[in-house]
């Protein structure tokens, strides 16, 4: 499985981003894809996730009410919607796969396949 992020940048406080990832290989055996994020000197934080069938999405709590994220299975894209930013969302942001499922989607740990990561820079 491989997965490329683009979409990322520079943008202030306030702005909108729409971050793309792009699945291919042998996605089949995936379950759903999620981001996560990391800013420096700082673990990687969940961001969002869903299951490649759609439905319910998950998404961390200083996120939630303005990151959505969404995916097109017929072209195994998943974007995340990324309103409001603030500085604190300043980090590298990557996409990652997942065999597992339901509260699984949130644990960074169960994610097997991950792209190089996108960086966001929101200035103040």
């Amino acid at each position: 499985v491989q997965l490329q992020a683009s979409g990322g940048g520079p943008v202030q406080a306030g702005g909108s981003l729409r971050l793309s990832c792009e699945a291919s290989g042998r996605i089949y055996g995936t379950h759903g894809l999620g981001w996560f994020r990391r800013a420096p000197g700082k673990e990687h934080e969940f961001v969002a996730a869903i299951p490649w069938v759609g439905g319910s999405a998950y998404y961390g709590d200083s996120v939630k009410g303005r990151f959505t994220i969404s995916v097109d299975s017929a072209k195994y894209m998943v974007y995340l919607q990324m309103n409001n930013l603030r500085p604190a969302d300043t980090a590298v942001y990557y996409c990652a796969a997942t065999l597992y499922s339901g509260d699984y989607l949130r644990q960074i740990d169960e994610y097997e396949y991950w792209g190089q990561g996108t960086q966001v820079t929101v200035s103040s």
